[in-house]
């Protein structure tokens, strides 16, 4: 009587990411971050097409950015447990509905109610990327695709501003505005097909229930400070801002004490503060902040300042900003062969370099007002995009350096909120100062008095890389 030999059967290969996964996943993370910076340039033509004032055209802003940094934290939870590639592609399919649905608004409201759901799916689609990338790739690898999703981060803040003028001023098909927004739904088809073929499907080993209550408060926190500073300016800063701002403190703290309650008690709450003890994530977060500040307060500050302080052009505006983000993909490209030498003082080094470029901006600004174009301005900018891209890649990689892999999705989820929770902040503080100055001071002032703020918020950020844990 013969048996047969027992074969163990092999173990399940480890999901892997190629180049054209990654492509899809990065064209995920692209998306929402253009359509951020890519309504700034359109709102002059929004505003004359669907007779909204001031305060409407400040929620087409503000309400993506607070329904997706308050979503953010909830969809790499869910991504998690179900499954991120899922939700990766239910994320990009809502994100392709809403943008038809802003292209097709009739009346400044309905924009209003697309922009904010289209936050709402860009939440649920960008925090899979990070995760992705976390649980599917490793080393040089591992560090090469975060210098990728960084330096798809920094492209997609100064591209979308460059797309936005160049499609309000091409007219394509008499849409004028509407195509910043239709111009995704063609990108998005492309995404899904590649998705479906491409990106491997990951979860947490252990997936945990929705923190219903941290859910709750966060979103309280969130939206009692950004919607009141995103639209306090606009509408004259009416008594419910004032309590708004007054709600955040308290929020903020119950939302603390929430999640340190839920973490003793052996749940897993939306932020677990254990993760926040990695010191290389708490001390990132700590900069990452005020660098996203003074990125989107500059960006902003830039756009105004181009069109009208210098007059000009749209597509002459964008094509200002073409030396920084060559200078920022081309830091960004380099920056793990640079951190394998110098660590996380590249880090450092960068925002030195930012600091120089902000400086050499200035000079040029005040030299030259307003009598500058294009080739005057490029020196300065290109200086301050190679230090950005120093800087905003290399700080992501060591955020998440030590984040096990079952929780990707939720320390993606922090970083990004963080992220974009500072982008919202920069244009509400930074651009608000900037606008409050401009009637008494006159713009030349009021950028320079804005860009000196910056470079106060550039020496707090080198300060505090000093703080940085060692990487190489």
């Amino acid at each position: 009587m013969h048996t047969n030999p027992v074969h163990s059967a092999p173990a399940p290969a480890a999901p892997h990411l190629g180049g054209l996964g990654l492509f899809t996943v990065l064209l995920g993370a692209a998306l929402p971050l253009i359509d951020f910076f890519i309504v700034n340039v359109a709102l002059p033509s929004i505003e004359h097409d669907l007779a909204a004032g001031p305060a409407l055209l400040e929620l087409v802003v503000g309400g993506y950015g607070v329904a997706y940094a308050v979503l953010l934290v909830l969809g790499g939870r869910v991504g998690d447990s179900l499954g991120r590639r899922r939700l990766f592609l239910i994320g990009m399919a809502a994100f392709g509905v809403t943008s038809l649905a802003c292209g097709l608004a009739p009346t400044a409201w309905t924009l209003v109610a697309a922009r904010v759901a289209q936050g709402a799916a860009s939440a649920l689609m960008l925090p899979q990327v990070l995760a992705t990338i976390q649980a599917t790739t490793e080393g040089p690898r591992r560090a090469r695709a975060m210098s990728l999703y960084g330096a798809t981060g920094g492209l997609s803040m100064v591209a979308g501003q460059i797309l936005g003028g160049v499609l309000v001023a091409a007219d394509l098909g008499g849409t004028g505005w509407r195509a910043v927004f239709l111009v995704n739904v063609p990108v998005v088809v492309l995404g899904l097909v590649l998705a479906v073929r491409t990106v491997p499907d990951t979860r947490a080993g252990r997936p945990a229930a929705v923190d219903v209550p941290g859910t709750l408060l966060l979103a309280l926190s969130l939206v009692s400070l950004l919607l009141p500073l995103t639209e306090g300016r606009a509408a004259g800063w009416p008594l419910w801002t004032w309590i708004s701002l007054g709600v955040f403190p308290v929020a903020a703290a119950a939302f603390y004490v929430t999640e340190r309650r839920a973490d003793r008690r052996g749940r897993t709450p939306l932020v677990p503060p254990s993760l926040l003890r990695l010191d290389s994530l708490r001390r990132g977060l700590v900069l990452l902040l005020p660098f996203s500040v003074g990125f989107s307060g500059f960006m902003f500050v830039l756009a105004v300042t181009f069109q009208q302080g210098l007059d000009m052009d749209p597509v002459t505006a964008g094509l200002a900003l073409v030396p920084m983000a060559v200078a920022f993909f081309g830091a960004a490209l380099a920056g793990p062969r640079l951190v394998s030498r110098f660590g996380s003082r590249i880090v450092t080094a960068g925002g030195v370099v930012q600091a120089v470029g902000i400086a050499l901006l200035l000079a040029t600004l005040r030299h030259g007002w307003p009598d500058l174009g294009v080739a005057e301005l490029a020196p300065g900018v290109a200086l301050a995009g190679l230090g950005q891209g120093l800087q905003l890649p290399v700080l992501m990689r060591l955020m998440l350096s030590d984040v096990p892999t079952e929780r990707a999705g939720v320390g993606g989820g922090v970083m990004i909120t963080a992220q974009q929770s500072a982008l919202a902040l920069g244009v509400a503080t930074l651009g608000s100062l900037f606008l409050a100055l401009v009637p008494t001071a006159g713009l030349s002032a009021a950028v320079s008095t804005t860009l000196l703020v910056q470079l106060g918020l550039i020496a707090l950020t080198v300060l505090l890389s000093l703080r940085l844990p060692r990487m190489r």
